[in-house]
């Protein structure tokens, strides 16, 4: 299935986890894939595997939290590759805090990456899918769908980015621009895999976000990206689907 023939997907965090699954996955389809990630070594090292298969890649680092990289970014891009069809914005951070113990610069650390970052790449990038008639598909999470314990910034700003999604697809319905989130739940990244816990997590509640089905890999996500981005999901816009083996059923 090539899905993306003769079209450009740029891929936020494309250096690991989700990202870079779905970088993968766009580039297996067909697509040409501008990967975006904060980490050089590591961006350099999914366009070198896309390559080794063929694929069309080009690396990209770029901080989503600032305005002057994301829209150099997203001119680099066009430039490149002449259009852009489709954003996959997966670029985040993940932490755990004792609410009572959050730090302000850590909250906004979180809201500037997850939430501004997200925003600051979708406004950068509609003028060229409105050219496109092309698609957005943001990284939600289930904590914007159900609470997460110890996660006061990650959920606000995961819950931000499902209502930003809403509201961008239903501005731009009409003109041919969809927008979409996918929620992963019990996704197993470094990303999760490295992140703290505070002392005070009580692990009881834990089983609340865990898959009753076990955790999977990021691959699960990927098809799911590589659907909502494409044709396949023409008719679906404003929507968020949750991939976490029946978390929060």
């Amino acid at each position: 299935m090539q899905r993306f023939d003769n079209r450009v997907v740029m891929v936020t965090g494309a250096g690991s986890g989700i990202g870079k699954a779905s970088a993968l996955r766009i580039a297996e389809e067909g697509g040409s894939v501008f990967c975006v990630d904060l980490n050089q070594e590591a961006l350099e090292a999914t366009v070198a595997e896309i390559a080794s298969n063929e694929g069309e890649a080009t690396a990209h680092a770029c901080d989503v939290a600032d305005e002057d990289s994301v829209q150099a970014c997203v001119n680099a891009c066009v430039t490149r590759y002449g259009s852009l069809y489709a954003l996959v914005n997966m670029a985040g951070i993940l932490r755990f805090d004792d609410t009572e113990q959050l730090q302000t610069a850590d909250w906004q650390k979180v809201i500037d990456i997850n939430l501004t970052g997200t925003m600051l790449l979708c406004r950068a990038v509609l003028p060229h899918l409105l050219e496109s008639k092309g698609s957005i598909v943001n990284a939600a999470s289930t904590a914007s769908l159900s609470g997460l314990p110890c996660g006061v910034a990650y959920s606000a700003s995961k819950g931000g980015v499902l209502a930003m999604t809403r509201s961008i697809a239903v501005e731009y319905a009409k003109r041919g621009v969809r927008a979409n989130c996918v929620c992963p739940g019990d996704i197993k990244t470094g990303m999760t895999h490295d992140v703290g816990f505070p002392e005070t997590m009580d692990w009881d509640l834990m089983p609340r976000i865990m898959s009753l089905t076990g955790a999977r890999g990021p691959e699960v996500m990927a098809g799911v990206i590589a659907m909502l981005a494409s044709e396949d999901g023409s008719h679906i816009t404003g929507e968020d689907i949750r991939v976490d083996g029946g978390t929060l059923s």
